[in-house]
């Protein structure tokens, strides 16, 4: 039986939660750069919201931001971020870090294992040879990769690490069986083994990039609609009586995931001559959506001759409906469109942390909405908390001021 010393690398939104779950199996380690995320655990406080502070107490992990802990591991998990950079290219900086950290404390005969999406070719053609310069060791000698993607979708109670079927694979039949008989013994919903790193890549990288062309058709559906006077709700929910049709709705496309892996598989594409023309197309609609609904208000405001130099209430800055992760959020599209046409905004947001959105994007959040103060309010994340309160938030509109709701979630 298997039954190595597991250290996960990065304890965010994928790699805290399977290493919970891997620590009732298994001797665990979990490591992240961040001192105040460590601090945070060790006082069994998940800053993401994803783990109750009961899991983590009764977890028998070990938390660590020193690098030395990987040392004694045979089998690391790399779950670190792979984001964009400003030209939307493939940013491998934090795995490339990563790699180094984890190849200058490598232990002889260990595996490590990569869960970040990218695309065909990074684990072995990137990630490798920086494993070998830092540890000074060769690949498949004195060390072993294996590739199986997260599938974690952050805020979602039923579909979890336990219950999504893990993609798993190896360098060589030996690793593979090593990487199934690990996350095998955590997955109730069972392992897909498939016959090369490269394949468990690309199945990665196409999962988000199907759900970014589905939702980008129905953006441009709604933009359809919407010159035509029609509910582009009422159209999907009539469409949607059929067994087959796909339930997909219109709205922002940020975050981490979505927003970001058609990028990498585009780049991929390109760089072996081939223009990827669908995927970019649904990039370009879903991209351009928070400058859409941004002018789509501006009209609305200009027939209703409400004041250009009022306040507009936006709800909600997160990318995805109660969840605190803010990065990648396509409501600051919303804000910088409407500043643009000196539409001053007040945002408010209870599941964001604000000190995170004044890092991340120099806005304060504000303390709360006030009464009879805004030319229009903008619901733009569908936080259970404010699909609660919508007569709330009404009141805080002007005389014939607009309640704009982007995701027409509210009837």
């Amino acid at each position: 039986m298997y039954n190595p010393k597991i250290c996960v690398v990065g304890l965010g939104y994928v790699g805290l939660p399977l290493a919970v779950e891997l620590s009732k199996h298994f001797e665990v380690v979990g490591f992240d750069i961040s001192e105040d995320r460590i601090n945070a655990l060790k006082s069994c406080n998940d800053p993401n919201k994803e783990i109750s502070a009961d899991a983590l107490r009764e977890s028998r992990m070990e938390f660590s931001n020193e690098a030395g802990v990987l040392k004694s591991a045979d089998f690391v998990i790399v779950a670190v971020p792979t984001p964009i950079d400003d030209h939307k290219n493939p940013d491998l900086t934090p795995l490339y870090r990563s790699s180094e950290m984890v190849g200058a404390n490598l232990k002889p005969g260990a595996v490590v294992v990569y869960e970040s999406t990218v695309y065909p070719g990074v684990t072995e053609e990137e990630c490798v040879p920086v494993l070998e310069k830092a540890s000074g060791g060769k690949w498949k000698r004195d060390f072993f990769v294996g590739y199986s993607p997260e599938r974690i979708n952050p805020g979602d109670k039923v579909h979890t690490v336990t219950t999504i079927k893990k993609i798993v694979s190896g360098d060589t039949p030996e690793t593979a069986d090593k990487v199934s008989a690990v996350y095998g013994a955590v997955v109730k919903a069972g392992v897909h083994r498939v016959s090369s790193i490269k394949v468990a890549e690309a199945a990665k990288v196409i999962e988000n990039t199907q759900r970014d062309i589905n939702i980008a058709l129905m953006n441009e559906l709604r933009i359809f609609f919407d010159k035509m006077n029609i509910s582009t709700k009422e159209v999907l929910e009539a469409a949607g009586t059929k067994w087959n049709f796909l339930p997909f709705e219109p709205g922002l496309v940020g975050g981490h995931c979505i927003g970001v892996d058609p990028y990498y598989l585009a780049y991929k594409a390109e760089e072996i001559g081939h223009h990827p023309q669908i995927i970019m197309a649904g990039r370009r609609i879903n991209d351009a959506m928070g400058r859409y609904f941004a002018r789509e208000l501006i009209k609305q405001m200009i027939v209703r001759k409400l004041r250009m130099d009022g306040k507009v209430l936006i709800l909600g800055i997160t990318f995805k409906e109660d969840v605190p992760d803010i990065r990648n959020s396509k409501v600051i599209d919303i804000v910088k469109e409407l500043n643009d046409f000196g539409i001053k905004t007040d945002i408010y947001d209870t599941v964001a942390n604000p000190k995170d959105v004044s890092r991340e994007y120099g806005i304060e959040l504000i303390d709360a909405p006030k009464s009879n103060s805004y030319q229009a309010v903008l619901l733009a994340v569908k936080h259970e908390l404010f699909l609660k309160s919508i007569d709330e938030f009404k009141s805080c509109l002007v005389e014939n001021g607009i309640f704009y709701d982007i995701k027409q979630a509210v009837s």
